[in-house]
């Protein structure tokens, strides 16, 4: 049986060198979605949000935003084709990218699944 948890994860550009990255529990940005804390309450995604927005400040990362995202047997999978696109790479190239270097996490990028 599948467990599926769904809440909101974090997402920005690290300033260094414009990778995709994702807020872990740590309180790191990590290139693996898999990594990625998921906020399943909104006072939770509020203090994320605030998190990302200070690191924003410190001119650690840019862009920061929160996305739906839904944790099923302990990978984090994107709800939304944007966050899928950004964490995998080229959609028409899948030997380049996040996904031919096996860190896009375990979803492929099209709806469904």
């Amino acid at each position: 049986m599948s467990i599926t948890e769904k809440g909101q994860a974090m997402t920005a550009n690290r300033l260094r060198d414009g990778a995709v990255v994702f807020f872990t529990r740590s309180g790191d940005w990590s290139e693996a979605i898999d990594a990625a804390v998921l906020a399943t309450e909104p006072q939770a995604a509020r203090a994320l949000e605030s998190r990302g927005k200070d690191d924003e400040r410190a001119t650690l990362v840019t862009g920061v935003y929160l996305f739906d995202a839904e944790r099923r047997d302990g990978h984090i999978r994107a709800l939304h084709i944007r966050e899928r696109i950004r964490t995998l790479g080229p959609t028409v190239r899948l030997d380049l990218g996040k996904q031919a270097e096996g860190l896009g996490g375990a979803f492929p990028a099209e709806n469904g699944g």
